[in-house]
């Protein structure tokens, strides 16, 4: 087939930014011409499996985005802050980019805004995924977004969501859709698999060596590699967490979790919070700027928990995922898609131990208590739990799956 894959972003960082290189890379692989049509600049970086990249010019360089953050050679502007004019100026520079390339079997798209009326601008036979940050941050209680959505979702083939989730907030923001079907995100289980220690922490330091100097927040830290050779001379209990840093990720109802438990935390991710997180840190805690997954498939096997404290609805769990296929046991807060990711995990660890995946939302003294619980077993015993887990992942959650579901 060929396909055209539209994404408004880069490839690497964000949730939807991973999915888009991922479903590319599965599709290149097995054979299918797709053409992967976003914003990254430096798409060399990353392995497509033969996919092609186009970067549309975009109207007076603005981005539309649901969270602001800075994008090489362009201006990011909140959706919610662009004029119709502005918003169809940039849906008509993505479209024509679009029928550039047809024709297609297929053009999938990510994003109800603006992946719906882009695609329905395409002229061709288009799907659409939702990814919930659009929905959450732009589109509710906004009446002409959604209603905007709604309008444009009617004309797909196929709208995707990853969750039960968000399969509810669709509905509750856009109203009754046909065709909505569940397919969740995946997870690249070749890559994160567990790894002996040393193995691991020589890998995590090479790559680390190779990161670019220069002090944007969008790049590890400086120095990480000699942080990282200091941090982990020693196997000290270590909880980490990976994601943006902003207030509803909910970084700071792990940090209180971790005062009175006998665990270290590594902090990855970049964002607005950063500062005050790091004044509200245990001390031992180490902040790393953003990573990628060529760091972040060495630096889980090296830690003993991963926590996913999000106080704010999340579309699918992948950070928690992706641990768990590192054979790293995940904590995670009880709500959203972060609930059923939970579940998956928790239904393959032994009944006495399921408790331990889930803790109440924003309930830093039951996170302490699961941490708690989980670090004082066995060596061994966690160890096996990690295993179990990784078992969920391969079972529900691999790209291939995922990649053939979503062409069927």
């Amino acid at each position: 087939m060929r396909i055209v894959l539209w994404h408004g972003y880069l490839l690497g960082g964000t949730g939807s930014n991973v999915y888009t290189r991922a479903l590319a890379r599965e599709w290149g692989s097995a054979g299918h011409d797709v053409v992967v049509v976003c914003q990254d600049r430096h798409p060399e970086r990353y392995d497509l499996g033969g996919a092609h990249v186009v970067v549309p010019d975009l109207p007076d360089r603005l981005l539309p985005v649901f969270v602001l953050d800075d994008y090489e050679g362009l201006e990011a502007r909140l959706l919610t802050d662009f004029t119709p004019a502005q918003r169809e100026a940039y849906v008509d520079a993505n479209a024509r980019a679009i029928r550039a390339l047809l024709p297609a079997d297929l053009v999938f798209t990510n994003h109800v805004l603006l992946g719906g009326p882009v695609g329905a601008a395409s002229g061709a036979r288009w799907r659409v995924k939702a990814h919930g940050s659009e929905l959450e941050y732009a589109m509710r209680g906004n009446e002409e977004l959604s209603t905007w959505g709604a309008e444009t979702l009617r004309g797909a083939d196929a709208v995707f969501v990853g969750s039960e989730h968000i399969r509810r907030v669709l509905e509750d923001v856009v109203g009754h859709i046909d065709n909505v079907q569940e397919v969740p995100p995946g997870v690249d289980v070749d890559e994160f698999r567990p790894r002996e220690r040393g193995e691991a922490l020589a890998a995590l330091l090479e790559e680390s060596r190779q990161d670019p100097d220069d002090g944007d927040e969008r790049h590890p830290d400086r120095g990480n590699a000699e942080r990282f050779a200091e941090f982990f001379e020693n196997d000290r209990p270590t909880v980490v967490y990976v994601g943006k840093l902003i207030e509803n990720k909910g970084v700071h109802v792990l940090l209180e979790a971790l005062r009175g438990v006998d665990a270290r935390a590594v902090i990855v991710g970049f964002g607005d919070y950063r500062a005050q997180l790091e004044a509200a840190a245990p001390p031992g805690t180490l902040f790393t700027g953003a990573l990628e997954h060529r760091h972040l498939v060495h630096l889980l096997p090296l830690c003993d928990v991963s926590v996913v404290p999000s106080i704010f609805p999340e579309a699918f769990g992948m950070v928690a995922a992706e641990a768990a296929a590192a054979g790293v046991v995940p904590v995670v807060a009880d709500h959203s898609g972060l609930a059923e990711v939970g579940a998956g995990i928790a239904a393959e660890l032994p009944p006495q131990r399921a408790h331990l995946v889930t803790f109440p939302t924003g309930d830093a003294a039951a996170l302490r208590s699961r941490l708690a619980e989980l670090l004082a077993l066995p060596r061994g015993e966690r160890r096996q739990l990690g295993i179990a887990a990784r078992r969920a992942v391969e079972n529900r959650w691999s790209w291939q799956s995922v990649a053939r579901r979503l062409l069927n």
